[in-house]
């Protein structure tokens, strides 16, 4: 069975998250997106672990469930989605079809290493609510758990590993979208030039790295240093309709914690006798991104790269430093030119949200009430909006829906899209149709009939 799993997001307790980012409505929209495990985000804040304990209950080893099954879907704004019951898989074995939950949180490590201040984001996987309560007591003797979902604490990266590692052999530690600017292993600003430098003697037991929304695994490709460990995607949502933006894609037969943790170890390494097999992650288009390319928003200065060098990183504008982007700092590490890769990969492939595809058929704004309506249809008749990207017959979709949106989701299928890059935490824009394509489109189809 395929199995979408989405391991990175963030609860109502997080800075600049929504209040919409609770247990209910992370299950609902996470049944919406098509995602069968979702990360809990934030346990280690002490209100969000004592809702998660109430809320849910033991499944699956190592994975939890909601204690109620059917609960009315609502989008952010209230407007009713109607009842959904998706399935986990369509498989006997699977006991009750249910949405799983799997223990994640991530902390930000704020400190000073060889004469820099370093800001890394990791992400941490457990087994159990026993072991989090156990890595969440000792913590607290380090930093203040209750002022935020992402908790702040001076301590060193590799002595955080250490001490989650001490505490619980089982948990996983993921550095987090690792070459974004700010609070990255790799970042321009505050990260460094290699696992090993971070890590130090505990590098060997970083088994995974997150690309994070500006970039993508063929760009980490280009560096052989991380041939090494597996790379993970997630969204890391900070409001429900985000789940699953960026998502991991297993295939087996026995889920389970421990054989999610070990399919990551494994990655492309991976054999058919595997219970569980890492066998892809979706991704978003990385120049859509925030961080993508160079610049400074306040100038509206975006540049790539190789502009930037020849202006040695000054904007033209105010003369200040600019903020180096992920692909900047791709380049700067990588040992393999553009289209190098290891002898195995995990293949990966890129979407664009299904809402954002309906936009632009229709020529308006991803909120408006037209969008609601035919993302609405299409997801009560396919079940989930990856079933709609992903699997969907496209003369189906043409004959539910309008010819646009069944022409859109094509292009993006087959990577046939328009991108300016973000840059400076300013998204990226992506088009799917030219000016006026639309229109001319519409006019087409309406001549066949």
């Amino acid at each position: 069975m395929k199995i979408i799993a989405d391991l990175h997001l963030h609860s109502k307790y997080s800075r600049a998250t929504s209040s919409d980012m609770d247990i209910e409505n992370m299950s609902k929209w996470a049944r919406i997106k098509g995602v069968n495990v979702l990360g809990t985000g934030d346990f280690t804040h002490p209100l969000w672990l004592k809702e998660l304990k109430e809320k849910l209950e033991e499944a699956e080893d190592g994975l939890y469930k909601l204690k109620k099954k059917n609960f009315l879907l609502k989008d952010v704004k209230g407007n009713n989605l109607g009842f959904y019951n998706i399935n986990l898989a369509s498989n006997s074995n699977n006991r009750d079809n249910q949405l799983r939950f799997i223990l994640t949180t991530e902390i930000s490590c704020i400190y000073s290493k060889n004469n820099r201040t370093r800001k890394i984001h990791l992400v941490v996987l457990a087994p159990s609510f026993e072991m989090v309560e156990k890595i969440n007591s000792y913590l607290s003797w380090i930093g203040n758990l209750k002022a935020d979902g992402r908790p702040i604490l001076g301590v060193d990266a590799k002595e955080l590993l250490k001490i989650i590692l001490n505490t619980c052999p089982d948990c996983m530690v993921i550095p987090a979208h690792i070459y974004t600017p700010w609070f990255s292993l790799f970042g321009a600003n505050s990260g460094f030039d290699s696992i090993e430098e971070c890590f130090e003697e505990y590098s060997k037991y970083i088994y995974a790295g997150e690309t994070g929304l500006s970039s993508d695994p063929e760009m980490s490709w280009r560096n052989s240093s991380l041939d090494n460990i597996t790379l993970v995607s997630n969204s890391d949502a900070h409001s429900p309709s985000k789940i699953g933006r960026e998502a991991n894609v297993f295939e087996g037969e026995k889920l389970s914690y421990k054989n999610i943790i070990s399919a990551i170890k494994l990655g492309k390494n991976a054999d058919e006798f595997c219970d569980l097999k890492l066998v892809s992650t979706i991704e978003f288009y990385p120049e859509e991104g925030k961080y993508h390319f160079d610049g400074h928003r306040n100038c509206g200065i975006c540049l790539s790269p190789e502009d930037a060098k020849k202006i040695n990183n000054i904007c033209p504008k105010c003369n200040k430093p600019l903020t180096i982007g992920v692909c900047h700092r791709v380049e700067d590490l990588s040992d393999r030119p553009k289209g190098g890769r290891p002898d195995k990969i995990i293949p990966f492939l890129k979407l664009i949200p299904l809402e954002e595809i309906i936009a632009d058929a229709l020529g308006v704004k991803s909120t408006t009430k037209a969008v609601l309506g035919k993302y609405k249809e299409l997801i009560n008749y396919f079940g989930s909006e990856f079933k709609v990207l992903l699997e969907a017959d496209i003369s189906r979709i043409e004959q539910l829906s309008l010819p646009e949106i069944a022409e859109g989701i094509r292009r993006v299928r087959e990577g046939k899209v328009y991108i300016s890059p973000g840059y400076d935490g300013e998204y990226g824009k992506i088009k799917i149709f030219k000016e006026g394509e639309v229109e001319n489109f519409s006019r087409k189809q309406a001549s066949l009939f």
